[in-house]
């Protein structure tokens, strides 16, 4: 989703809030794009003469640490949207379920 979609989804917050949720949703958006980027990387080593040893990549890390951060984001948009309106709380959940 981009920037302006999930701002429109916190439409029915007040404008403080609106505006101390900016951050979150730049970060949230900022996540979303390099969560993508780590999926076209391999998550596994395999080692070429023993295939039986394997161990993470860089890649698997990053993407464990960034989808961290993702869902702690979700909530803290989820909480506040929770606050003042079910419906808007719905249409995000059903905004990230088209992305994971």
């Amino acid at each position: 989703m981009t920037f302006d979609e999930y701002m429109a989804l916190l439409e029915p917050l007040d404008e403080s809030e609106k505006k101390m949720l900016e951050g979150t949703v730049r970060e949230l958006v900022f996540m979303e794009q390099k969560m993508v980027e780590y999926k076209k990387l391999p998550f596994i080593s395999v080692h070429p003469r023993n295939p039986a040893l394997q161990k993470s990549t860089v890649a698997a890390k990053l993407y464990k640490e960034t989808s961290a951060g993702y869902m702690n984001a979700v909530r803290v948009l989820l909480s506040a949207l929770n606050k003042v309106d079910e419906s808007a709380e719905n249409e995000l959940l059903k905004k990230l379920e088209q992305f994971t």
